[in-house]
């Protein structure tokens, strides 16, 4: 059985230098990116979160995600590890908690040339350069967009009311408590919904945790992706504009439509994955990363659920 865990390769720029985050672990005298095994009941993006932050004292959300790694450990195990990459700012450095122990006993910010020569293990190597070269193409630094079909909603033929009153069953209301979490390691800040019971449900934990106020958009109903899919088009393209991460949460009719109107601002390389996004369960989201700049595109995407 595998062994999983996740990492990340936290990067800033130093005078425009690329540098990256090491870590000494004395136990095997080596020199790698902070990274940990998975806890029970724990998703992988918050195992990277949290093991960064134990490791390091640095709190930080997930950048765009830069490749799994297998390797054996132990007996033949097979581990797998997931790395994200993060920009670490001016402000969470200032409020960095490091401090030495058995298991960490130092961190070191390099130059990512030197760092390749630093990392004792080839697949860190591996994944450096692959942050470079993403790096010089000016597509390390992104935002996030996370794209979210709504919770466990109670059936049609088990609701009388308006349908726009549809609510989320009482499972559909635990996975919107458990996907708080999920959800906070990649910190979408500005929260968009279709204005229906059952969206508004799913994100009202999420929104409540970090004291976000929900934007409510008529356009993302399933009545109007059916009705006028043009209007929906426009409430998902409004959010290019925007210089924030952001959550969109919507219905499954509606995703045709959303999902097109992504793809249609995405390097070709990824541009089937977003439209494959249709088929998100209750509860599931994929998070897309957006360039900064004046024409953002979509480089990477990730997909997550319950």
């Amino acid at each position: 059985m595998a062994i999983y865990a996740a990492g990340i390769i936290c990067w800033r720029e130093n005078k425009g230098t690329l540098e990256v985050l090491l870590v000494h672990r004395p136990k095997y005298g080596d020199w790698t990116f902070p990274k940990g095994k998975q806890d029970p009941d724990e998703y992988l993006p918050e195992t990277a979160v949290r093991e960064m932050r134990e490791e390091t004292g640095i709190s930080l959300k997930l950048g765009r995600p830069i490749a799994q790694v297998s390797y054996s450990v132990d007996n033949n195990e097979e581990k797998i590890v997931y790395y994200w990459s993060s920009k670490v700012r001016e402000k969470a450095l200032k409020k960095k908690k490091f401090k030495a122990n058995e298991e960490i006993s130092e961190i070191s910010w390099e130059k990512a040339d030197s760092a390749i020569e630093k990392l004792s293990y080839k697949h860190d190597q591996k994944l450096l350069k692959e942050v470079i070269k993403i790096h010089q193409s000016g597509e390390l630094e992104t935002r996030a967009l996370v794209l979210l079909r709504h919770a466990m909603a109670t059936p049609r033929t088990e609701w009388k009311g308006q349908e726009a009153k549809r609510p989320l069953l009482p499972e559909g209301k635990q996975q919107a408590k458990r996907l708080v979490n999920l959800l906070g390691a990649f910190g979408p800040k500005r929260l968009v919904t279709s204005s229906w019971k059952r969206c508004e449900q799913t994100i009202e934990p999420y929104a409540k945790a970090g004291k976000r106020k929900i934007i409510e958009r008529s356009q993302l109903t399933e009545l109007s992706s059916k009705l006028s899919p043009r209007k929906t088009k426009v409430a998902v393209e409004a959010l290019f504009d925007q210089t924030k991460s952001a959550l969109l949460c919507s219905h499954r009719p509606a995703l045709p439509t959303i999902t097109q109107t992504l793809a249609s601002h995405a390097k070709a390389s990824i541009k089937d994955e977003i439209l494959g996004a249709t088929t998100l369960n209750p509860a599931e989201f994929v998070v897309l990363r957006m360039t900064m700049g004046k024409n953002p595109k979509f480089v990477a995407i990730e997909r997550w659920g319950l």
